[in-house]
């Protein structure tokens, strides 16, 4: 069972890795659980987990976590971070990732499709080569920590820390930069790498095999959880919503090595993958989301993470949380600007229903 650090030992809490993920609640993570901790809980589920650090800082106080992501990508890292609690990468791990084996049939479709789209001609070959590396590896936390310092360290390296659009001539413009930071662009993938699987280490929690990860559509969650944590893809009040498969869709191919080839959209000139609709995204079809979820987990304390600007407004959620629950509490967060974003004045808000 998962045993509540005394105050005692909550210094030496694992610190979760640094990550360039949008939207990321890393920093906010801990100041969100700590005001959950009254609450009867022991059982949560984290419902769009994307970088797992709130999932984290509930496993980290004791709880009892599912993590749940639609991406693939994602849901490794919560393999690797939440449902993962001592599995290491050690010497020998690292050096059949970061070179090449006998044993290992090696493909070039990163090298062959994305030439001077992300990444230079080397590193697409070193892509290549980790990717078969991984996947030839038989412990799947052992390949889900690979996978997570793969990611980490691909979007270390690119411009915006997104895929968004074929933009690598912006890493190696010979220009004055005012912005960007072309020393960690231009820093290998291996040492990106072993940086990322250092502070994975560092963060991992041995919660007793009571946690887990799992990947897919937020109603097909199986079992009832104590307390469900909503944290959605944010849609601003101009109605601009969020698309993390569409801004980190290299990451997800990834994942789908054997199938990429058929899922990229050809007309795309940075060669996303082909279009799927995320009714969370958008502004329209999130207000007849919002109450189907909450009808899903009723009987689950919710907690829902959003913005005071956002869309739903913070009114019309707690509206929709007063058909299933009696008692909705709005508790106003400090004011956070993410990275890029130019907006200073929004909030971070929890709707706690109960």
């Amino acid at each position: 069972m998962c045993a509540c650090p005394t105050s005692a030992t909550r210094r030496d809490m694992p610190v979760f890795p640094a990550t360039r993920y949008q939207g990321s609640k890393r920093k906010l993570a801990k100041s969100i659980v700590a005001q959950l901790q009254p609450l009867e809980f022991e059982t949560v589920l984290d419902a769009f987990g994307g970088t797992g650090a709130v999932a984290h800082a509930f496993k980290s106080t004791g709880k009892h976590v599912t993590y749940n992501d639609v991406l693939c990508f994602n849901y490794l890292i919560g393999v690797a971070l939440i449902e993962n609690d001592v599995v290491k990468l050690d010497e020998g791990d690292l050096s059949y990732l970061l070179h090449r084996n006998d044993d290992v049939s090696y493909e070039t479709f990163i090298g062959d499709t994305f030439d001077d789209i992300y990444f230079t001609r080397e590193e697409n070959r070193w892509l290549d080569m980790i990717q078969a590396n991984i996947r030839g590896m038989d412990d799947r936390f052992k390949q889900a920590m690979a996978w997570f310092a793969v990611f980490q360290s691909a979007m270390a390296k690119r411009p915006y820390n997104l895929f968004h659009r074929k933009n690598l001539y912006m890493r190696q413009a010979d220009v004055e930069r005012g912005f960007g930071n072309k020393k960690t662009w231009d820093r290998s993938f291996e040492d990106h790498f072993r940086a990322y699987v250092r502070e994975a280490h560092g963060a991992l929690v041995d919660a007793g095999g009571t946690c887990r990860a799992i990947c897919g559509d937020v109603f097909d969650a199986p079992g009832e959880f104590d307390l469900v944590y909503i944290d959605t893809p944010y849609i601003t009040a101009k109605g601009v919503g969020v698309d993390y498969r569409d801004f980190y869709h290299f990451l997800e191919g990834m994942t789908m090595y054997d199938e990429w080839p058929s899922r990229i959209d050809p007309l795309s000139k940075h060669l996303r993958l082909q279009r799927e609709e995320d009714p969370w995204s958008d502004p329209k079809s999130c207000h007849e989301m919002f109450p189907r979820l909450f009808e899903r987990f009723r009987g689950s304390i919710l907690v829902v993470s959003y913005r005071s600007d956002g869309i739903p407004s913070i009114a019309e959620l707690v509206a929709m949380l007063q058909q299933v629950k009696p008692r909705v509490e709005v508790v106003q967060g400090e004011r956070y600007q993410y990275a890029l974003s130019k907006n200073r004045s929004s909030r971070e808000v929890l709707l706690i229903a109960r």
